[in-house]
């Protein structure tokens, strides 16, 4: 019996150990299927990326275009004829001279002598021969285009007249003749005229004034970029003329700014936009600085203060970053992997605050497993996970070094060759780590420690930042790591040193106000500031591609639209062109001043920062961004509004072909760039003022998700370019914490591209919305308070520009607190997809209905009958500070109440009142 319990024991096993054997064979020839499909799709889903994107962009963001590009998008193309009535001037000028009309055959001392009797002709009463002389000297400045045969002669030319019109005063000649124009078209007699058809005719003078200012400022702001040594202290005398006063007492900026301002009041339409802008974004980044200048100005700011500089530089960070393929939609999958059949529409996934895209979430997982199988069959080596780092990051090649660019020659794929020895390839040719170190800062560490306290042992120390006494060791571990990468920014410290000003405002020493071009323009702008972002956001909103015509309440046209309107198809489409080009240089000049002003003015003082940042807010600036980016962001970048034959001065050098037919679509079709530069630059510039507004902002974070801003921004990450990307990723990650778990879940590869891109935060639970800080019931609060911080900070240090701000911005900060009030009410969306936001608005326009009823009935128990003026509208800020909208001159009348028991408030409130001194 036992034998044969053994026997069938032996053979029981012996079938198991087969069965087990077919299994696992079985398992194996799975896996190869799984992985194969895998692959296959893969290829299919890399293909239909291709097919549908394209590959990277090669464009290298910085703080200007060529500059020839940036002189010719000075001129629109309807102004071609104008070219030739300068040479016109010129020629009748010379005449009156008993000159030659020919400026390369005078020599230097004749051309000086030129130039200073055009100067005095400026001045002379009759406005004819005034502009005569005017248009005479831009065609001077335009390189006398008329005897040259070549782009390249033209710009010397231009580059040696500018240098002799600048030093015989040229430049402030001609902003005399600018505060000319400014007040005759701001008189009394013209405004009553209302200008209703503005065309090209009425803005000719204004337009010849701007282009020599323009011309003079943009070389002379090239030629320093150069390093040229005859420009050197030209360069520098130059910009200490436009960073001081003018003669009248304003910056050339905030006159600049006055007419941007009065051109979107109605007062002066026929102001030309584009000129303006171009000529203040100028004036503004040479006196204020680039990147560089920023950059230098921060490591300095940070080593005054005892903080270590700055090491890591986005733009250098960004080259070597690889731009991620964008989600492929469910209909590019589908119709590449199965081209004739049927699909099920099931495996899409539509979900809210989002579009059909991203149906991978399965394949993932695949992908996952299939990894992970291969990975635990090489031995665990890490090569998998170098290979989805290198899809993120590729080595950065300097092309101004001659080894690296032979050695990219001779092996254009980065592979070792056969016949060299091991060591002389590079040990790393992919970046096998994140390209950020990562930060944490004191509140995060401090919040940290408080967890761990009340977790372990039960109370909390306010104030204490250090002790770790009764915790356990791997919480020490965990704090010296923290230590280790904590951050203090500049900002931090500023905020601390107005803290204990505000603490201790006569033992704490204030450092003496240094007189920086920041500061100096800090102080100009205070008293309009509102007023002047209001009127930028108005011009950047008419210029927005996707504003519509009845909607524009300005006509930013003025200088383009001809007098009589195109008859012909040629001419039409050459209107057109000239439209929409003369839109996006617009935007590109907008975006980059705001983007100027907000860096330079966090670097210089961080409230000074959020005094525009908050004017922005409530002028709807962030939803304007968004808005912008609804739309085919991929045809916006790739549009090219130019006829390259009619740019300056292509269009007047040579011989010129007839824009007819194939030549006019040739000329269209020049460029080598399959992208629009400016409008590249345009879309990084409005990110980076989208990510600097909202950053460490819990409230207008919200407002991202209020205004559905997920799916507008996730169609921004088609555009194939690291550093557009880096920006939108930085978006996204703000406000995903409460677009909710299953957004997260059908947006893997948007969140792994976070994950591999963008900085990480120690402690920061962006990924799974368990912040403390998003309470909703903390936003309000939050604004307030900040607000009262700035208010506080402009009237210690600006008291007379605080009390004008006040005075002058009452009727500009109303419009912008009843935008606010009904885009947080989801009045106001961004196009189709930020026109509905109930639960949010419902909720803040109801606590705002009370808190206007309990401010009521405060002042009316204070004795001020009926409130304030209804014109007039307080926050928490004006509360705390009354000076700031002038109240103290006001007389306030008691109330008969108030009166009769005068004495026994005076008892309750003053003399029975104990005030504790040492805690005061």
């Amino acid at each position: 019996m036992d034998a044969a319990r053994s026997q069938t024991k032996k053979e029981y096993n012996g079938g198991d150990t087969q069965r087990r054997r077919l299994y696992v064979a079985s398992s194996n020839r799975l896996q190869m299927m799984l992985s194969s499909i895998n692959n296959s799709f893969e290829q299919d889903t890399h293909d239909a990326d291709a097919n549908c994107d394209g590959p990277d962009l090669d464009f290298m963001y910085a703080d200007v275009d060529g500059y020839q590009n940036e002189i010719a998008e000075l001129y629109s193309y309807t102004e071609f004829v104008e070219f030739q009535m300068n040479v016109k001037a010129f020629e009748d000028q010379m005449e009156l001279y008993d000159l030659p009309p020919n400026w390369q055959k005078q020599d230097a001392a004749s051309q000086r002598g030129i130039i200073m009797k055009l100067v005095d002709q400026l001045e002379v009463s009759d406005r004819r021969f005034r502009m005569q002389a005017a248009r005479c000297i831009l065609y001077l400045a335009q390189g006398c285009w008329a005897e040259v045969q070549s782009d390249e002669e033209q710009h010397q030319i231009t580059r040696d007249n500018v240098l002799v019109l600048h030093q015989l005063g040229v430049f402030a000649s001609f902003i005399d003749l600018l505060n000319m124009e400014i007040e005759s078209a701001c008189s009394p007699d013209i405004v009553a005229i209302k200008i209703t058809n503005v065309t090209l005719v009425d803005s000719t003078d204004i337009r010849v004034i701007l282009s020599v200012l323009y011309i003079i400022t943009e070389t002379i702001r090239d030629e320093r970029d150069r390093g040229s040594e005859d420009y050197k202290e030209l360069a520098e005398s130059f910009v200490q003329e436009i960073n001081a006063p003018l003669p009248d007492g304003e910056l050339l900026a905030v006159k600049l700014l006055g007419m941007i301002t009065r051109f979107c009041s109605g007062a002066a339409p026929q102001f030309p936009m584009k000129k303006v802008v171009l000529l203040l974004w100028k004036v503004s980044l040479l006196g204020l600085g680039g990147m560089d200048v920023l950059k230098n100005l921060k490591n300095e700011y940070r080593l005054k203060v005892g903080l270590e500089p700055i090491t890591e530089d986005t733009l250098e960070v960004t080259k070597c970053m690889r731009a991620s393929s964008p989600p492929a939609t469910a209909t590019d999958i589908l119709e590449n992997q199965y081209p004739r059949k049927n699909f099920k529409r099931s495996l899409m996934k539509q979900r809210f605050l989002d579009e059909p895209e991203q149906i991978d979430m399965e394949i993932t997982g695949n992908e996952g497993q299939a990894n992970a199988n291969n990975g635990a069959g090489n031995g665990g080596n890490g090569s998998n996970g170098e290979e989805e780092l290198s899809q993120y990051y590729r080595p950065y090649d300097d092309p101004s070094s001659s080894a690296n660019s032979t050695t990219s020659t001779a092996n254009p794929n980065n592979q070792p060759s056969l016949t060299q020895p091991p060591a002389a390839v590079p040990p790393v040719q992919i970046t096998a780590r994140l390209p950020w170190t990562p930060k944490v800062r004191q509140k995060d560490i401090d919040q940290f420690l408080d967890i761990s306290r009340n977790k372990f042992i039960g109370y909390s120390l306010i104030g204490d930042h250090e002790s770790l006494a009764g915790l356990p060791q791997p919480i020490h571990e965990g704090f010296k790591t923290l230590q280790r990468h904590m951050y203090l920014s500049l900002a931090d410290v500023q905020i601390k040193k107005e803290e204990d000003i505000a603490r201790n405002p006569i033992s704490t020493h204030e450092d003496e106000i240094k007189l920086t071009p920041a500061e100096v323009l800090y102080q100009a702008i205070l008293p309009n500031l509102p007023q002047y972002m209001i009127a930028l956001l108005k011009v950047l909103l008419a210029a927005s591609p996707t504003s519509k015509s009845k909607t524009e309440s300005i006509n930013i046209m003025a200088d383009v639209l001809p007098k009589k309107m195109p008859l012909t198809a040629t001419q039409s489409t050459k209107l057109t062109v000239d439209m929409g080009r003369h839109k996006e240089i617009i935007v590109k000049a907008v975006s980059a001043i705001i983007l100027l002003y907000l860096k330079h003015f966090k670097i210089n003082h961080v409230y000074q920062f959020e005094f525009m940042s908050q004017h922005l807010v409530f002028a709807n600036c962030i939803p304007l961004v968004l808005k912008f980016f609804n739309q085919t962001i991929t045809e916006y970048v790739n549009t090219k509004n130019s006829i390259p034959l009619l740019d300056f001065p292509s269009c007047v050098i040579g011989e010129q072909p007839d824009l007819s037919g194939d030549s006019f679509v040739y000329g269209g079709e020049m460029s080598d760039k399959p992208y629009s530069w400016r409008n590249v630059f345009s879309c990084i510039n409005l990110l980076r003022i989208l990510n600097k507004l909202i950053k460490w902002k819990h409230s207008r974070v919200m407002m991202l998700v209020v205004f559905k801003s997920a799916p507008i921004l996730k169609k921004t990450l088609k555009v194939r370019h690291a550093m557009m990307q880096l920006y939108v990723l930085k978006l996204l990650k703000m406000q995903t914490k409460y677009l909710g778990r299953q957004w997260r879940k059908s947006n893997m590869k948007t969140m792994s591209a976070i994950y591999s891109k963008v900085r990480h935060r120690l402690n920061d639970d962006w990924a799974f919305g368990n912040d403390l800080e998003s309470r909703p019931w903390d936003f309000q609060a939050e604004e307030c308070t900040l607000r009262a911080c700035v208010d506080r900070f402009n009237l210690r240090r600006y008291p007379e520009a605080t009390q004008k701000c006040g005075n002058n911005g009452t009727a500009a900060q109303n419009a912008e607190n009843a935008q606010q009030s009904n885009m947080m009410a989801g009045n106001n969306g961004c196009g189709n997809n930020g026109s509905d936001a109930n639960g949010y608005g419902n909720n803040g326009s109801g606590n705002g209905g009370n808190n206007q009823h309990q401010q009521q009935q405060q002042l009316n128990d204070y004795g001020v009958e009926g409130g304030f003026p209804s014109d007039e509208i307080l926050t928490h800020s004006d509360f705390a500070f009354f000076g700031h909208s002038g109240w103290w001159d006001r007389k306030v009348e008691l109330t008969d109440y108030f009166k009769a028991n005068y004495a026994v408030w005076l008892e309750e409130e003053v003399y029975n009142s104990q005030t504790d001194w040492d805690a005061l």
